[in-house]
């Protein structure tokens, strides 16, 4: 797995957090890959609970994602983003980093998100 491939798997994953469904977003991940978001939460590893658990955002009103910085090494991809979202009446914007390992069909196999809830802040 090259560095280039896992940059465009991380951007094509900012870009769905933006305008992809929930489908879309799990297509990006290996079949039996494991989401932990945030780091301590349940681990969530089958097709149904990704799409589940990406559904949450991809159902709000609006939302929009922007890569600040990525690092690439070995297998593994870590990067920052902000995420702003919003219903009818309230938008929220947080900041994780996020820590990838990709296999060498370049779908991701693992990812951790580092965040804490105080980081949610309600704009």
């Amino acid at each position: 797995m090259s560095a280039e491939k896992m940059a465009e798997a991380v951007n094509a994953y900012i870009d769905r957090l933006s305008n992809g469904t929930a489908e879309e977003i799990v297509d990006l991940y290996a079949d039996g890959a494991t989401v932990e978001d945030p780091i301590g939460a349940p681990i969530r590893n089958s097709r149904e609970e990704l799409i589940e658990f990406y559904s949450i955002i991809t159902g709000l009103d609006s939302r929009k994602a922007d890569l600040k910085w990525v690092k690439i090494a070995g297998d593994t991809a870590v990067f920052e983003f902000t995420l702003v979202t919003g219903t009818a009446d309230m938008s929220f914007e947080i900041t994780p980093i996020d820590i990838m390992i990709f296999d060498e069909n370049g779908k991701v196999v693992s990812m951790r998100a580092v965040w804490e809830q105080s980081d949610l802040k309600q704009l």
